[in-house]
């Protein structure tokens, strides 16, 4: 597993008094039809390492990137997130008219001690995202200290996060990056036993690395989700409906069922699900049992035995790790599983951990997310982390000695 003992410079470990310390942030936040933010979370999880910087007498220069767009796009500007994290700091952030150039480059030599800037959506220049060596130069002349605070972007080589390392050094964590990798290593390198994953979503296929990797690790894994009808089809499984198969991966999930068998690992799938004539919030639904789903009927979410089976399971686990909702939970009529699973979970006498995603967004909604031990701010980093990867993110970082 990667990064034990975390080996990689920190916030901590630079003196930042007098400097332009460029940080890294993940403001991707949602915005409504008039470009409001809807949902602040992940502002107020860059809010530690940004205080810690104005405390220690230095300037700031804050980037990010928001949405995908190709070009610029004012409908993607980052100017919300400015006025937003100027009301969170109580003071004034600087709007960047872009990221890089000799405007925004002068700007940021003016800054002084104290002071915040927000460079303009590092996506509305292509270099970005191919971390192209001429735009990552461009970003690394702003500052003076390189902070990597975006763990969502952590398995991304994208310019703002590992090319700039090639020209701004040091180049450490801060505080929210620490803290991802610390709750990861609680989980997955050193947890209190029994360790339960839980893992949802629609794909086998994008989730059996984790599911392998996982299988070396946990004490119970728990399937739910679309994915889970992949697994019952290699168990034997045959009235599924139209349920959502990979054919293509019903010999890999075979593969994983023998080998949590030869490991130990207690594996539990759905036993009933709720069923739908059609994939529609208003569709015809019932409650099932998993090998009796009418044809051209579809399971999209686990049924109240399911739920039942999988919270006496878990009633023993001391550390819960969790990623993927169990059914299609965007709809009212197929959420009840998803949002069970968040109460089992929030109430259990355990360490519990959230790796971001869907998964985060059913929290939320349900209301119960300070009962949880920690919520990761990145899906798809974190689920590179369960499964063994480095993250470019991260590995640019500079070593700590020892």
């Amino acid at each position: 597993m990667p990064y034990e003992g975390f080996s990689k410079l920190t916030i901590n470990d630079v003196p930042l008094k007098g400097k332009r310390v460029f940080v890294r942030v993940d403001f991707n936040v949602p915005l409504d039809d008039h470009g409001n933010i809807t949902d602040d979370t992940r502002i107020r999880a860059a809010l530690p390492t940004i205080n810690k910087i104005l405390d220690e007498g230095a300037a700031v220069i804050v980037a990010s990137h928001l949405g995908r767009p190709k070009g610029f796009d004012p409908k993607q500007s980052l100017e919300p997130a400015a006025a937003r994290l100027g009301r969170l700091l109580g003071i004034e952030v600087k709007m960047a008219p872009d990221c890089v150039g000799p405007e925004v480059e002068a700007m940021a030599k003016a800054l002084k001690p104290g002071e915040v800037m927000l460079l303009e959506n590092l996506r509305f220049h292509a270099g970005e995202s191919r971390n192209d060596p001429e735009f990552a130069a461009q970003l690394a002349a702003l500052g003076e200290v390189f902070v990597n605070d975006a763990f969502a972007t952590a398995h991304r080589a994208h310019a703002s996060n590992v090319g700039i390392t090639t020209n701004l050094q040091p180049a450490v964590a801060g505080m929210l990056m620490v803290r991802e990798i610390q709750y990861f290593e609680r989980s997955m390198l050193k947890p209190i036993r029994p360790l339960a994953a839980i893992l949802g979503g629609a794909k086998v296929s994008s989730k059996i690395g984790v599911v392998n990797a996982l299988l070396e690790k946990v004490d119970k894994l728990f399937i739910g989700g679309a994915m889970s009808f992949t697994f019952l089809r290699a168990m034997g499984y045959e009235n599924l409906g139209a349920s959502m198969i990979e054919e293509d991966w019903i010999d890999t999930a075979r593969e994983a069922i023998a080998k949590a068998k030869t490991r130990g690992v207690k594996l539990y799938v759905p036993v009933d699900v709720v069923a739908a004539s059609r994939y529609a919030a208003d569709a015809e639904t019932k409650v099932v049992p998993c090998d009796e789903i009418p044809p051209n009927w579809m399971g999209l979410d686990v049924g109240p035995a399911t739920t039942l089976l999988f919270q006496e399971a878990l009633a023993d686990a001391k550390t819960i790790v969790w990623n993927g909702p169990m059914g299609v939970f965007e709809m009212d009529a197929f959420s009840r599983g998803t949002y069970a699973m968040v109460h089992a979970v929030a109430n259990a006498h355990a360490l519990t951990i959230v790796g971001g995603g869907d998964t985060d967004v059913a929290v939320h909604r349900s209301g119960e997310q300070s009962k949880f031990s920690y919520m990761s701010t990145g899906g798809g980093a974190f689920l590179e982390l369960l499964e063994g990867k480095q993250l470019p993110g991260l590995t640019a970082l500079t070593n700590s000695e020892g």
